[in-house]
């Protein structure tokens, strides 16, 4: 079975990107990663999401599969976007999401609420020892890496509803949604969220990539 590492510390994310890629990844282990986190100093979600995986595959030696995600509010031109995790300053999901909702308060009750929650999958296979030109002399080989980006568009509450999910689950309504993010069951979830599109696509890219 070979082995593909989660390049996240975030407990809540390796849980749903089993759920999510069980089915697909048949013979593939997803593995937790223990390793140091990078600083994520790119200026978009794809960006970002490769500077984890490609540290997750330095760091292992193994193929790595991270993302980045985040909640883009239209009135707000886009923010939190790419900063959703520290938008608060202290990493806290409550203390990111009340700032989000009180920022959009101060536009006035009759500011647009529409968002989007944005995920960026990346995959990095690192290169293989010994790789081997056709002339038979060793060449220098490339890691492999793949992005897939989707979004999740719906509505920002004003105020917090559900009790499921993490993050802005509980202010987000996804557009067709009966509740909020965080009102929806597992399985809802997992069928239409940001996360699982990205990966889902990136999924047959990833067997395709390990020969799988």
């Amino acid at each position: 079975m070979q082995r593909v590492v989660l390049a996240t510390h975030n407990a809540h994310k390796v849980d749903e990107l089993r759920r999510i890629l069980g089915d697909a990844l048949e013979g593939i282990e997803l593995v937790a990663y223990d390793g140091p986190e990078p600083v994520e100093d790119a200026d978009t979600f794809e960006g970002n999401a490769l500077i984890k995986a490609r540290a997750a595959a330095a760091h292992t030696g193994l193929p790595s599969l991270a993302d980045d995600s985040g909640i883009s509010v239209d009135a707000l031109d886009g923010a939190p976007g790419i900063h959703s995790a520290r938008y608060a300053g202290t990493r806290d999901d409550t203390d990111n999401l009340h700032l989000l909702l009180a920022n959009l308060a101060a536009l006035g009750p009759d500011s647009a609420r529409g968002a989007a929650f944005v995920c960026a999958a990346a995959l990095v296979v690192p290169p293989r020892d010994g790789a081997v030109g056709p002339d038979g002399p060793a060449v220098a080989a490339e890691s492999t890496e793949l992005v897939e980006l989707a979004e999740w568009r719906g509505t920002v509450l004003d105020a917090p509803a559900g009790a499921g999910g993490f993050g802005y689950d509980p202010i987000f309504h996804p557009d067709g949604a009966p509740g909020s993010a965080a009102e929806l069951s597992v399985a809802e979830k997992d069928a239409t969220s940001h996360r699982s599109q990205a990966f889902r696509a990136l999924a047959p890219r990833l067997r395709a990539a390990l020969g799988a």
